[in-house]
C-alpha cells in the first residue's frame, strides 16, 4: 500500500512500510510474547538456545513455524493487494555495504533483545520494534535481520522484495551479526537473567 501511494516517491514508501511493520511487531511481540516467547525470527530463536534459554530440540520447529508464517504473511500481504501469492523479487540487494548493513542490523536486534530481556523485559516489544523502525532507515539494506523474512520477500516482487540470488549472502550475513551479538552479550551482562 505504501508503494502504491507514494506516487513513486520512494522515501515516502519506505515511511509507510517502516511504520506499519514497527507498529504491527510491537503489537505481535505483546500478543505471542507470553505464548511463545514471540519467537518470528530463526537468529533470535539460535541465539536464545545458544545462550541455553532455548532448547536446542525446538530450534528446528521454531524455525519451520517462523519460515512458514513468513511464507503464509507474503502470500497474504501478496493477495490482499490482488498480486499473485507469490512472485520471484526482481529487486537486487547485494554487495558489501548490504551485507554489512545485515550483519549489524542483526548484531543490533540481538544485543537490544539481549540488554532488554536482562534489565527492562516489559521494555522489549516496544525495543525491537522502534529498534527495527530506525534500522529501516540507518542500515542500506533496509534492515531485514530475519531469515524467515528475507525468504518470504525473495517471493514478492514488490518495493520490500530481495531477488533470490541474494539471498543465501543476506541470511550468512545474518548469521554473522548473529553470533558476534550472542559473543558481546555473553561479556557484557555475563550474569543470569532473573529468575534463573
Amino acid at each position: 500500500m505504501g508503494e502504491r501511494l507514494a506516487g513513486g516517491n520512494t522515501a515516502l514508501a519506505l515511511l509507510a512500510n517502516t511504520l506499519a511493520t514497527g507498529a504491527a511487531l510491537a503489537a505481535l511481540i505483546l500478543a505471542f510474547g507470553p505464548l511463545s516467547g514471540a519467537h518470528f525470527n530463526p537468529v533470535v530463536s539460535a541465539a536464545e538456545a545458544g545462550q541455553g534459554r532455548l532448547p536446542w530440540a525446538r530450534l528446528v520447529p521454531y524455525s519451520a513455524a517462523q519460515v512458514g508464517g513468513a511464507l503464509a504473511g507474503v502470500a497474504a500481504a501478496n493477495a490482499m493487494f490482488g498480486g499473485p501469492a507469490f512472485s520471484l523479487s526482481r529487486h537486487v540487494r547485494t554487495g558489501p555495504g548490504q551485507f554489512l548493513s545485515e550483519a549489524l542490523a542483526t548484531f543490533g536486534l540481538l544485543v537490544v533483545i539481549s540488554g532488554c530481556a536482562r534489565h527492562r523485559p516489559g521494555a522489549t516489544p516496544f525495543a525491537v520494534a522502534t529498534y527495527i523502525t530506525a534500522a529501516y532507515w540507518f542500515t542500506a539494506s533496509t534492515s531485514f535481520a530475519n531469515p524467515a523474512v528475507t525468504i518470504a520477500r525473495s517471493l514478492t516482487d514488490t518495493f520490500t522484495g530481495i531477488r533470490p540470488l541474494d539471498v543465501p549472502a543476506f541470511i550468512a550475513a545474518q548469521l554473522v551479526g548473529a553470533v558476534a551479538a550472542v559473543l558481546l552479550s555473553g561479556w557484557l551482562w555475563a550474569e543470569p537473567l532473573p529468575g534463573d
